[in-house]
């Protein structure tokens, strides 16, 4: 398999070449590292969000973007399809790094974690790569200073001049889109936490609503969370059948019906206090070659719609 960091760095190139046009901007910082606003300063857009998506999966998912309805409401969806969902969404998009210096903290995704590989996917998946440019998508409302592009060339192994770090806060149109195009792969990770072998699963599709945009960060994760927990939908192709499957979806969880917001408060706003379980698509259809296919779940349009502030 082509380097995974090697096939997104194609990508960010692109978007440094298209920087005007997708209204995202790039600079240097004084180590080097070159830093691309996709919405904190500049405004993005959908096809900034899409373009990053692209980058969070190594380039091998393919997202796209249409017109879909809440609750009687038009509502932008995204759907994303992937052949490779253990390396493009376990090894990586999904968000795994904590990007934390002294001065600094953010969520890091992207192909970047793949050099590093001390996650528990890439020892499921038996994958790690190795490259000499790496790129980090990182969720945060702060430009990255210096020591973080200095924490990623540490841990990733490689100079800060050859590290990329493309910053979004969640309260961003990019935020919103890149955050809808992961319930293909908040479902392959819900499985494999459950015990299923990644490399069994052939191909995964996810779809979400894309959260309107809030005017603050709190607010927007939990409306992100929202999308796919109770609008989300996924369909995963696997090579074979297991006795796990009605435990993807995110009605599986107990604390199921209850908006993100609340769930956050109730927990002072500890991530990691979250039960994982909650952490998936609202329904899930499983389909196992040449066997059963399974459909568990059911989204919920009224809660979603109050989220949304319809």
């Amino acid at each position: 398999m082509e380097s995974l960091n090697r096939m997104a760095i194609e990508l960010v190139d692109e978007a440094l070449d298209y920087a005007e046009e997708l209204n995202v901007g790039g600079y240097d910082l004084e180590n080097e590292a070159t830093v691309l606003d996709f919405g904190i300063e500049f405004d993005g857009g959908v096809e900034a969000g899409l373009l990053l998506t692209e980058i969070q999966t190594a380039g091998l998912a393919t997202p796209s973007h249409e017109l879909g309805e809440i609750d009687g409401a038009p509502i932008p969806v995204v759907e994303l399809s992937t052949d490779q969902p253990a390396l493009s969404l376990l090894c990586s998009q999904k968000a795994g790094w904590e990007l934390r210096t002294e001065d600094f903290e953010g969520l890091g995704s992207g192909p970047a974690r793949a050099l590093v590989a001390e996650e528990a996917e890439f020892r499921r998946v038996g994958y790690t790569d190795a490259f000499d440019l790496t790129a980090l998508a990182v969720e945060t409302d702060e430009l990255p200073p210096e020591s973080a592009a200095t924490q990623v060339a540490d841990l990733a192994e490689v100079e800060t001049s050859s590290v990329f770090l493309l910053a979004y806060p969640t309260a961003s149109v990019v935020g919103s889109i890149t955050n809808a195009a992961r319930a293909a792969e908040l479902a392959t990770f819900r499985l494999t936490e459950l015990g299923y072998d990644p490399l069994d699963v052939v191909s995964a599709t996810g779809r979400a609503p894309v959260a309107p945009v809030a005017d603050d960060e709190r607010t927007a994760i939990a409306r992100t969370n929202d999308s796919i927990a109770y609008g989300g939908t996924a369909h995963l192709t696997v090579r074979e059948d297991a006795d796990i499957f009605d435990s993807v979806p995110s009605t599986a969880a107990e604390d199921h019906g209850r908006p993100f917001g609340e769930v956050f408060d109730d927990l002072d706003w500890e991530f990691e206090d979250v039960p994982s379980d909650l952490f998936a698509p609202a329904k899930v259809t499983i389909d196992v070659l040449g066997g059963p296919t399974y459909v568990h779940g059911e989204t919920d349009e009224e809660l979603l719609a109050e989220s949304f502030q319809l």
